[in-house]
């Protein structure tokens, strides 16, 4: 089993759905990847910084799953990351009411000492600069996943450039990553992010699944319909925790696992939607993420008569 940092924010989230709404919840990109990722038993360690306001009761959480929690920086006198969002009808598009960077406003990362020979590293939605620090930190990891957004697109493309010249792997959605390219084809976008560095581009296609490419090999992973959508929030990074947790555990970073990750994090996140924020991730057990793997399977395999 191999090593895992990952970083990004812990943070408070308030939701609104078509479904209810949310007072001030546990959120934050590191939170749902370390929980998803904690579900494949990944030795996992949390890079990240909260204010004093934040309950201890929820980092016992990360511990009790165990996530290392030495490189979770706790500023006293300081407020935690608070965003508050409200989603459309649809689901797919929301409008963010509030966004309090607090702590992270000043956040330099430090990767425990016992993890920077980790290798596989997790870079969750955050300053360019920031995850560029962590990859600086790093002795030779096998494999650095990114995480990124069209804000950092348009206000720091140049840092962000850096950053993704560096990694193995872009995890990005569709919309992102044709602004990334200008190019409307998401075959020609991947390409065209390949040549930027990675190896491999996962586009993800919310409702619709994700897309793995590599060279010119090309998997695709549906989403599993579900009955109820609640809250979309953290199905992203859940995919990620899924996708960077299960490698980190086989310790095999080829195309043909990548696939597996890819199903295993679409698997993950097919959970996380179906309640308000972290809630699903935090009472998931092992047998129900088998079926709901057992479920994808049934829906992936067919076989074909050819003539």
């Amino acid at each position: 089993m191999s090593k895992l940092v990952i970083v990004g924010t812990v943070a408070f989230d308030a939701i609104e759905t078509p479904f209810g709404k949310t007072d001030k919840i546990l959120g934050g990109a590191a939170t749902f990847i370390g929980l998803a990722a904690s579900q494949c038993d990944a030795d996992g360690a949390i890079v990240s910084v909260v204010g004093g306001d934040f309950p201890k009761d929820y980092i016992n959480l990360f511990v009790q799953r165990g996530m290392d929690v030495s490189g979770l920086e706790i500023v006293e006198d300081g407020k935690t990351f608070f965003w508050r969002g409200k989603y459309h009808n649809d689901m797919n598009s929301r409008d963010t009411l509030a966004t309090e960077l607090n702590v992270l406003e000043s956040f330099s990362p430090v990767v425990p000492e016992k993890f920077r020979n980790s290798d596989v590293v997790m870079l969750g939605n955050l300053h360019p600069m920031v995850q560029l620090s962590v990859i600086e930190q790093m002795n030779n990891p096998e494999l650095i996943v990114l995480d990124t957004m069209n804000f950092w697109m348009d206000n720091t493309l140049a840092e962000l450039m850096r950053v993704i010249s560096r990694v193995n792997v872009i995890t990005i959605n569709d919309e992102e990553a044709r602004q990334l390219t200008r190019e409307y084809s998401l075959v020609v976008a991947a390409r065209k992010i390949m040549e930027m560095g990675p190896k491999y581009v996962v586009i993800k296609k919310g409702e619709h699944g994700a897309l793995l490419f590599h060279k010119n090999e090309i998997f695709y992973a549906p989403a599993l319909p579900l009955e109820e959508v609640f809250d979309p929030t953290g199905a992203g990074d859940t995919f990620a925790g899924g996708f960077t947790g299960y490698l980190a555990k086989t310790g095999d970073y080829s195309y043909d696992n990548m696939k597996n990750a890819v199903i295993y994090g679409a698997a993950l996140a097919s959970f996380c939607v179906e309640k308000f924020g972290t809630e699903r991730l935090l009472n998931l057990t092992a047998k129900e993420v088998r079926q709901r793997l057992k479920q994808f399977q049934d829906l992936t395999q067919f076989d074909i008569e050819l003539t």
